[in-house]
């Protein structure tokens, strides 16, 4: 099958790839003219873990090919995959601006009956009001199909290959079993296509992401309630794991989520309720508990050294909010830098992946590191904001004799504190018990 997939970022390009991996021939549209001109010269932009060889193996096998075009976007396909951003506004709502603008030049370019497949994470209620504006400015009807996505940023190729399973929102039987057809390749694993109300598929695809923000933000919050009873989290995380009704996933304390998803789609889903006469007291309760939470880091920095931070310098290892991405948006260490930087204390940085998007937002404001080690050396105290898994298992006594004061903070609880004891390393994690004293 012939696909366009309007917006080359996270989400479209992993799309556009998978789909072209199945025999489809895919169109990637941007009016991003850098971007594009990356794509053509065979550069994957972002750090996700497969997808430079699906891009590669796209492009030599002339399935997978991008323009700026709209018009030749447009031609190329009766189905189109909008991946367009929906970035948050000051009230929490979702900008539909982007989306908006990209349906309302399309539509009078349209020159056959179009099946346009939302990934975009949109407020529910879009499929119907954009189907709307696109017929009443194009030839040829159009049916819009709510497809959202669940792809974790670290495995999104894998997520998108091997998914639990995927939703499709139509209220057009044919454009739902069209659409179905281009997922089935991905599911013979018998995980269901389920295909439901276009509105339901919008309000899954928020509810999803809000039930997962929910299960960090209440270990988090019972973290912290250990911590101030003096009792490992850890240990009250295996007792509520074990119960099969509750699970390990998502169910580990840290320094808060981060990322392009749960920081807007939670205040966007509470915009959603509000706007419906809907009080979101729990959805309300899960951001301010994250929001609180990103500051867990700096303050107990700030305790320890007795809110002198003045000429303090701290190493930070990790500025992705997670491990195998390079995204940095909304993650706790920007936090934690930011705070830093404010009270006049000194950040050297080491991350795997992200020190490109770091040092366009902080330039020379900060210092950088391709080595981890280097990063530490005459530091006042390490503080660990991703659990990227070379930091998992690193040299102790590298560590102890680079800082200048042996004192980590650790905002993934990577190591045990009784590990830290025997490395004679003071230690501040989350929920758990700190080591306070080192001979």
């Amino acid at each position: 099958m012939r696909i366009t997939v309007a917006g080359t970022g996270y989400v479209g390009l992993v799309t556009a790839a998978c789909l072209a991996g199945t025999g489809n021939t895919v169109l990637g549209y941007d009016t991003n003219e850098r971007r594009i001109a990356e794509l053509e010269d065979g550069l994957c932009p972002i750090f996700e873990p497969g997808l430079p060889e699906l891009l590669s193996q796209g492009r030599q096998t002339g399935r997978m090919t991008f323009t700026t075009s709209l018009e030749k976007a447009a031609a190329h396909a009766s189905v189109v995959f909008v991946a367009i951003g929906t970035p948050p506004q000051p009230d929490g709502s979702a900008d539909m601006g982007y989306v908006e603008s990209f349906a309302t030049a399309l539509a009078p370019l349209i020159t056959r009956t179009t099946i346009l497949v939302m990934k975009s994470t949109v407020p529910v209620g879009t499929g119907e009001k954009l189907e709307k504006l696109i017929n009443a400015r194009s030839k040829k009807r159009v049916h819009l199909v709510s497809n959202p996505e669940f792809l974790k940023e670290g495995s999104a190729v894998n997520d998108f290959q091997r998914p639990d399973r995927v939703i499709i929102g139509a209220d057009d039987h044919d454009a739902a079993q069209i659409v179905r057809d281009l997922y089935v390749p991905f599911v013979r694993n018998q995980r269901p296509i389920l295909i439901m109300r276009r509105a339901a598929a919008e309000m899954t695809k928020y509810a999803s992401n809000a039930f997962l923000a929910a299960r960090i933000s209440l270990i988090n919050e019972i973290a912290n309630i250990c911590d101030a009873c003096g009792i490992d989290v850890e240990e009250v995380r295996r007792g509520m794991g074990t119960d099969q009704r509750i699970g390990f996933q998502f169910l580990y304390p840290g320094a808060g989520y981060g990322g392009s998803c749960f920081p807007k789609d939670v205040p966007a889903l509470c915009h959603i309720a509000i706007s419906h006469g809907v009080t979101p007291r729990m959805l309300n309760a899960v951001h301010e508990v994250n929001e609180a939470q990103k500051q867990l880091i700096l303050q107990k920095i700030t305790r320890r050294f007795d809110d002198q931070l003045t000429d303090l310098t701290v190493a930070v290892w990790g500025i992705a909010f997670k491990p195998n991405t390079d995204d940095i948006r909304d993650g706790p260490a920007v936090d934690l830098i930011d705070g830093l930087l404010d009270r006049g204390a000194s950040v050297r940085l080491h991350d795997p992946q992200a020190m490109g998007q770091a040092r366009a937002r902080y330039e020379d404001r900060i210092e950088y590191f391709d080595d981890c080690y280097e990063a530490i050396d005459g530091a006042n105290a390490l503080a660990i904001c991703t659990e990227w898994n070379e930091f998992r298992s690193p040299d102790f006594d590298r560590i102890r004799n680079g800082l200048a004061q042996p004192i980590i903070f650790d905002g993934r609880n990577l190591y045990e504190p009784e590990t830290m004891r025997r490395a004679r390393l003071e230690y501040y994690p989350i929920g758990r018990p700190a080591v306070t004293h080192v001979e």
